[in-house]
């Protein structure tokens, strides 16, 4: 898939960057070609040598090169190739490249060019969750920057949480998607998955049993058939897949927030267990028994409207398809759910206990549409996601 195909690798500074190397070598083996670029920064972690020696490229480091700007290099760097991948990408790289600013041969390329862009983010865990990085990353999706990760876990300051760059083979898999011919090539289509948690005290909060598998089996199912997928997950049991741009909340009012910011979109499937309602009167401070054996009173407020918001509003995508867990008379319900909520599709199941669908590996389905209904047969979450994806792919032909 990646045979011929010319990678402008560039390379911020960090710990990750080291990882680089890796996937240089990974690209080279599935045939494509990878220009170098450190920042200065990423000189203090990898040397241009071993970099060079990697990819039998020259490694390009420095703007004002008098040979290479002789013949305008900075602007052919940025035009030649098929796509220009950025990993790591450090906090401040990406606030540059929100800015638009061009002051190293890094972002200058980033700003010179019309090629498709990714970026693999790679920090310290406050350094991403930080409002200011959090702003940075809408503006680089909403200019179409492509984004991979980064993945939650240990990282070498000793903390732990989301920051670390994505594994070489997500992040090769990514690269793969972008390139991949499928149906639903040149298509965005928005995936929201798992459930939402509402918090009653800094400690408590309310939350449902979905574990996110069937939203995240169907943001793989069209990536796999080329579709550029922005997928907004609430706190899921299973990791996002590769290859996909990935929107992480915890509350209903967030993800609401990240799905307005996701659009327009192509298609939008509405997969995640959104809370109905949220605590209103939440403590700031932990709940503690006070002796008395009365339990607390919590007030409920309702939380928005995600699918009915999106099929009502001005960004409206082509196809909405909704879903329907339900734990009796599931045609009924989904039917009147798709009338009120405004959607195309509603995909409705049985999740009362005895089904093992909440949390489980399979799902049996019914796809309630303008012409009729069609019962699926039991399977796994993976082949259902593909049924599904294929049937987007008919449509939006």
């Amino acid at each position: 898939m990646l045979s011929d195909k010319k990678i402008l690798l560039i390379v911020g500074g960090g710990i990750a960057a080291f990882r680089a190397l890796e996937l240089i070598r990974r690209l080279r083996e599935r045939g494509a070609s990878v220009t170098p670029v450190l920042t200065r920064a990423a000189e203090q972690f990898v040397t241009p040598l071993s970099v060079s020696a990697l990819s039998a490229s020259k490694v390009y480091r420095d703007l004002f090169d008098l040979t290479d700007e002789a013949e305008m290099g900075h602007i052919e760097l940025s035009r030649a190739a098929d796509l220009i991948v950025v990993a790591p990408a450090t906090a401040n790289l990406m606030a540059r490249m929100a800015q638009g600013q061009a002051d190293d041969l890094a972002t200058t390329l980033l700003l010179a060019t019309d090629t498709p862009v990714m970026i693999a983010p790679a920090m310290n865990v406050r350094m991403w969750e930080h409002p200011a990085t959090q702003r940075n990353l809408a503006v680089l999706r909403g200019d179409g920057i492509l984004i991979v990760g980064p993945e939650e876990g240990a990282m070498a300051c000793g903390e732990f949480g989301p920051g670390r760059l994505t594994e070489v083979p997500d992040i090769l898999a990514a690269i793969e998607a972008h390139f991949a011919d499928g149906p639903l090539a040149g298509r965005h289509i928005l995936v929201t998955s798992g459930p939402t948690h509402e918090p009653i005290d800094p400690v408590r909060h309310i939350a449902n049993k979905s574990s996110g598998a069937q939203g995240t089996a169907i943001a793989a199912a069209l990536r796999d058939l080329g579709a550029r997928v922005t997928f907004v997950t609430g706190p899921a049991e299973v990791p996002p897949p590769a290859g996909v741009a990935v929107v992480r909340v915890t509350t209903a009012r967030q993800m609401a927030d990240a799905v307005q910011t996701a659009l327009p979109a192509d298609a939008a499937v509405m997969a995640a267990a959104v809370a109905d309602w949220r605590v209103a009167n939440a403590s700031a401070t932990k709940m503690k028994k006070d002796g008395s054996g009365a339990a607390p009173t919590l007030e409920f407020a309702l939380n928005p409207d995600i699918l009915a918001t999106v099929s009502q509003g001005a960004d409206r995508p082509g196809l909405v398809v909704g879903f329907a867990a339900e734990t009796n008379d599931v045609v009924a319900h989904a039917t009147a759910k798709r009338t009120r909520k405004g959607c195309d599709w509603i995909v409705a199941n049985d999740v009362s206990p005895a089904t093992g669908i909440m949390g489980g590996a399979e799902n049996a389905v019914t796809l309630i549409t303008g012409a009729g209904v069609e019962e699926w047969p039991r399977l796994s979450k993976v082949e259902t996601a593909r049924r599904l994806a294929a049937k987007i792919a008919e449509t939006l032909a």
